[in-house]
């Protein structure tokens, strides 16, 4: 079964393993996760949903209002999605994704948003998937391997 919650700090190194484990130039324009990483450093405890599947930590969602300024406080954007390799494809990334639209409803978000690299296609099929539509693509906005990639920009309307 898997369970959606709120982080907390005792998830600190699962979450660590996880974003190091799952990181790629297909899905982050960041670069690889230092070693050792201190996953809460740049994910706050209170922007991050754990996924567990059987009582363990399977994957994480981080989200953030996209803007510190009140006009933007109906928008929540998906800054992250990981899913442990030796749990994928169990229905974790799916379960998170569902669990962050609901996290919105319940806080009266009405938007939630993304940005995901147009060569991340199981990403951008899971968003799909789940609702989220594309609203627009920055074309060539990223050079990553030696080649320009797009980035597509995603929404769904949480309520």
């Amino acid at each position: 079964m898997i369970a959606v919650r709120p982080a907390r700090p005792e998830d600190e190194e699962p979450l660590s393993v996880i974003d190091a484990a799952t990181w790629t130039t297909s899905s982050s324009i960041a670069p690889p996760p230092p070693e050792p990483t201190s996953f809460f450093a740049h994910a706050p405890l209170a922007e991050v949903l754990v996924a567990e599947l059987d009582g363990t930590v399977a994957g994480y969602v981080r989200l953030a209002h996209p803007t510190p300024f009140p006009s933007s406080r109906h928008v929540l954007q998906i800054r992250g999605l990981g899913v442990d390799p030796a749990l994928q494809r169990r229905g974790v990334g799916r379960a998170l994704v569902e669990g962050a639209l609901a996290h919105a409803r319940e806080r009266g978000i009405r938007r939630v948003t993304l940005r995901v690299l147009a060569t991340n296609d199981r990403a951008r099929a899971l968003y799909a998937s789940c609702g989220f539509e594309v609203e627009g693509v920055l074309r060539g906005e990223f050079r990553l391997d030696g080649r320009d990639v797009d980035d597509v920009l995603m929404a769904c309307t949480s309520a």
